[in-house]
């Protein structure tokens, strides 16, 4: 069980990454810590997609974690 779970995480893990990734972000190091484009933008189509996938890949890697820390 603890290595499914294990495999689990990993997997969501890569996935995770690869969402954050392909994100659009502001350019310069100023983007990296929040700041960029000083003007809001909503997001659309696929952006809002991976934006939305990435929170949920987020939240079930907190769930497998702490399922792994219960088990």
């Amino acid at each position: 069980m603890i290595q499914i779970l294990n495999i689990a995480q990993l997997v969501i893990a890569v996935l995770l990454i690869i969402g954050i990734l392909l994100q659009k972000s502001g350019a310069g190091l100023g983007g990296a810590f929040g700041g960029g484009d000083s003007i809001y933008l909503t997001r659309r189509g696929a952006e809002k997609t991976i934006f939305i996938v990435t929170v949920i890949l987020a939240v079930l890697f907190l769930a497998l974690g702490i399922a792994r820390l219960v088990i």
